[in-house]
């Protein structure tokens, strides 16, 4: 790639600009063709100005050997070298914006066409609207994007004055992986012209998150951003890294006497103004995520978009009183809310500061901008209530929160008006023993169904304590006669024998699965666990203990031990890179019932290579795939279902399979289990289904989890929950608001695979 490289803070310099040295170096190295034309000093604040009247002139500079140096900047000629292999940069003494036309158009055409222009690394952050507005490095990026080209404004964001060339180095590689990979994905539909990205100068910056962010909305509060001086002012580089520093808290002050007084004006931010607004302002912003030490990318339109697109064209009323449109809020309190009576609102609080952000995200995707009035601050009490958040009972809102926070109450008095995002009973499919009897009972009235030939049959049974366990299995007839032939297998040969694993029927995230093959097996399984349970039957103990085991480990709470089922263990599994892998399908289910399969699929890795069961049957980190029991989801153990290295056909296949299944097992629990799965005409609910491919390509259907964990979708494919998120907003939030859903690209990723009229309409 050809890129040309400019900034807002002039020629390297240990003062106003520590960064673009170690850049262009690390641009280099990384095989790029890179062309440099800067300001010939600071022209910080400047915008994307230029210089009417000016002849500019260029001076031509070569750049020192240490990228780090503190002493030797580099050399200045008036005049180009005459030498065959000079690479000289360019400075010219006008603004960034002007440098990017001058490279663009008037040097540097020996070296091709300019593929990408970056604009930094800025010296100090360029986060929320009030740094943004003025900042030259955002202007010369703005300035390349209405000459048609791509271009990235680069800011490192620093806490201390310790500038470790460690640190830069590193904010360097990680910024340059950021822009190649924009780059890669750059909108087809003109819908970005410029990327504004801000790294932090921390340690560690290359393993921290990169999170999508919008621009944190803040002003100016009272007082003037100049200060009064005597005489001239000082160094403009030193007033810079001052001003950059936060050292300048000072206004003006009120003269009382008539007329003017002659005195000078300093430019003197008050960065106070913009550190609190980060403090105060909710999750998602800019601000708030380099301050957390993760870096930003803020997608951006080289326009100023009106604030109200709906009044567009519309004629102006002269006589017109005026009246509150409804806007966009990044937060608002109980009894807050402004706007019209007729105002859509949302309230969404997910409690997850993962899918929080794209959630909202979505939303703002979606829907025009002033459409929908955001609400995020929903109080978690008890005494929670949807009626403190509408003007009036016509006003329609919508409500994302945990299940525990949905007013279903509100919900059945407002059917028309009100959309949440859970069924209030649907345990016929979330609870292993309650999915084991829905499709024995469908596949019963239906032996045809898919689900016979893409669920294994389970046997549930319920176990108070470990010495009934044989009792519990009086009625398990499968599973007794499988365990009672592998008792009279070669105990040399566990391979011969038929294997079981064992799931909790009200457990999550992996805890107290076990495998088994005989009946002394799963015995010493449930004596083990009446081992580990506490011996008070008190319920404070019993509440401690179910805490203490959701924090973490690979076990299982009292409250667990109860109902069971066991499933004819699924091997040989489909294998790659030695490991077994399971597929996380994202699921929409709308109204009363229609359900859409969202097409881009995970496939989540087990931690160690597989081995048999016989093999190795306590050893959970080669059999489950569940990356909660793994410290942290990476690229190696989750995957884009799509790039797996299979043949575009098989996967087809595996997606035909899941759409299949994914339908039937939500029909078959509106049918047959209708008390234990009630839909509503005003809600949604989104599922994360698990599916497990076995070597010889059948699919089959592990779990259904309702508000499935997205967390283990990991930071680097956000995009896609993000991606089913507006699916959502598209397939059940517009059609419920009776309102336009803005086009994407993503528009035919949910797919109907099954539309029942159960009559609840």
């Amino acid at each position: 790639m050809h890129i040309l490289v400019t900034n807002d803070d002039g020629p390297p310099s240990p003062h106003s600009s520590p960064y673009i040295h170690c850049l262009v170096k690390h641009l280099e190295d990384a095989g790029h063709a890179v062309s440099v034309c800067l300001p010939h000093t600071q022209r910080s604040w400047i915008g994307k100005a230029h210089m009417i009247g000016q002849t500019l002139k260029p001076m031509y500079y070569t750049p020192s050997s240490d990228i780090h140096g503190e002493d030797d900047e580099g050399t200045i000629r008036h005049l180009p070298s005459t030498a065959a292999d000079a690479d000289e940069w360019v400075l010219i003494d006008g603004t960034p914006a002007s440098c990017v036309q001058i490279g663009l158009y008037h040097f540097f055409q020996d070296k091709g066409p300019i593929d990408l222009v970056i604009s930094g690394p800025n010296y100090g952050r360029n986060t929320t609207s009030v740094f943004a507005l003025s900042s030259g490095t955002l202007g010369a990026a703005l300035e390349a994007a209405v000459c048609r080209r791509k271009a990235v404004a680069l800011s490192f964001a620093f806490f201390s004055r310790n500038h470790d060339p460690l640190i830069i180095e590193a904010a360097c590689r990680h910024g340059i992986r950021v822009i190649e990979a924009l780059y890669r994905q750059w909108p087809a539909d003109d819908s970005v012209d410029v990327y504004s990205v801000n790294v932090p100068l921390v340690e560690g910056v290359e393993n921290h998150k990169t999170l999508w962010a919008d621009m944190l909305q803040n002003y100016w509060r009272e007082g003037s951003c100049f200060q009064e001086i005597e005489g001239e002012t000082g160094d403009a580089e030193e007033e810079e890294a001052r001003i950059r520093q936060g050292e300048i808290e000072t206004g003006s002050t009120v003269q009382e006497k008539k007329g003017h007084k002659h005195k000078h004006f300093k430019w003197a931010p008050r960065m106070s103004d913009v550190y609190k607004s980060v403090e105060e302002s909710g999750p998602g912003n800019d601000g708030r995520i380099v301050r957390d030490g993760n870096t930003s990318i803020t997608p951006m339109k080289a326009n100023f978009a009106i604030s109200h697109p709906e009044r567009a064209a519309k004629e102006f009323d002269f006589e017109s009183s005026y009246k509150a449109l409804p806007v966009r809020e990044n937060s608002k309190q109980v009894g807050e809310a402004t706007g019209a009576a007729e105002a859509l609102r949302a309230l969404i609080a997910y409690e997850d500061p993962y899918v929080q952000p794209l959630i909202v995200a979505a939303l703002n995707a979606t829907f025009p901008q002033g459409l929908v009035q955001l609400v995020t601050n929903v109080p978690t009490t008890d005494d929670f209530s949807i009626a403190k958040f509408v003007d009036s009972p016509k006003s329609k809102v919508i409500q994302i929160t945990p299940y525990e926070l949905i007013d279903f109450e509100f919900a059945a008095t407002h059917s028309t008006s009100c959309l949440i995002n859970s069924y209030m009973i649907r345990k016929a499919l979330i609870r292993k023993h309650y999915l084991s009897a829905t499709v024995d009972h469908w596949v019963a009235k239906n032996p045809d169904s898919p689900l016979k030939q893409h669920v294994k049959r389970s046997e549930s049974f319920e176990v108070d304590y470990a010495e009934f366990l044989d009792d519990a299995l009086v009625e398990a007839f499968d599973l007794r006669e499988s365990m009672d032939r592998n008792a009279e297998a070669d105990r040399d040969e566990p391979s011969s024998r038929e294997w079981w694993i064992l799931k909790p029927g009200m457990s999550d995230r992996g805890q107290g699965i076990r495998l088994f093959s005989t009946m002394e097996e799963l015995q010493g399984i449930f004596d083990g666990w009446e081992a580990d349970r506490p011996d008070s039957d008190d319920e404070d103990d019993q509440t401690q203990d179910q805490g203490s085991q959701k924090e973490g480990g690979d076990c299982i709470t009292a409250s667990h031990l109860r109902h069971f089922v066991a499933q004819p263990y699924i091997h040989p599994p489909l294998l790659f890179d030695k490991r077994k892998f399971h597929i996380r399908t994202y699921v929409l289910c709308t109204g009363s019932l229609a359900v859409h399969v969202y097409k881009h699929m995970l496939a989540l890795f087990a931690a160690k290579a597989y081995s048999a069961p016989w093999q190795s049957p306590d050893d959970i980190e080669s059999f489950l795939t569940n990356t909660c029991l793994q410290d942290s989801p990476n690229e190696n153990s989750v995957r884009r279902f799509w790039d797996l290295p299979l043949p575009q056909t098989q996967l087809s296949g595996i997606f035909e399979q899941i759409c299949s299944v994914t339908g039937e097992v939500f029909e078959a629990a509106a049918r047959v289990m209708p008390v234990h799965f009630q839909t509503l005409p005003n809600a949604f609910e989104v599922f994360g289904l698990d599916f497990l491919v076995d070597e010889a390509g059948t699919t089959w259907l592990l779990e259904v989890n309702a508000f499935p964990d997205f967390k283990q979708t990991g930071e680097d494919l956000s995009e896609i929950v993000e991606g089913f998120w507006r699916g959502v907003m598209r397939v059940s939030v517009a059609k419920f608001l009776g309102v336009d859903a803005a086009q994407c690209e993503d528009e035919g990723d949910m797919a109907l695979v099954r539309d029942v009229d159960l009559g609840r309409r």
